[in-house]
């Protein structure tokens, strides 16, 4: 069992069951604090707040490695909802998100 599987989503990225979701989970572990950081660093950078998409597009990462450093974020309490949405990649609408305590 590796050292991984001991720590508790979203101290460390999670995985449900060993296989390829554990290897990724593993590979990520060692650059989740710092894309953390990064994601929270380009939110700020928006006065009117960002969304997944934005960041992934602005840091040039895929939105799939962005979006659940944004619901850590939310976990730890940097960021909040700003309650609007906008249009993202697929169409859709996404939450656009602030840095906790900023100003609206």
């Amino acid at each position: 069992m590796s050292r991984m599987s001991e720590l508790i989503y979203p101290d460390a990225p999670g995985f449900k069951v060993s296989g390829p979701s554990e290897q990724a989970a593993e590979a990520m572990g060692s650059t989740a604090n710092k894309r953390r950081a990064a994601v929270l660093a380009q939110i700020a950078q928006y006065p009117g707040g960002a969304t997944a998409d934005e960041v992934a597009k602005d840091l040039n990462l895929s939105v799939l490695s962005v979006r659940p450093r944004v619901s850590e974020l939310k976990r730890f309490g940097k960021i909040k909802q700003t309650g609007g949405r906008r249009k993202n990649e697929s169409g859709m609408t996404a939450t656009v998100w602030r840095i906790a305590g900023a100003l609206r």
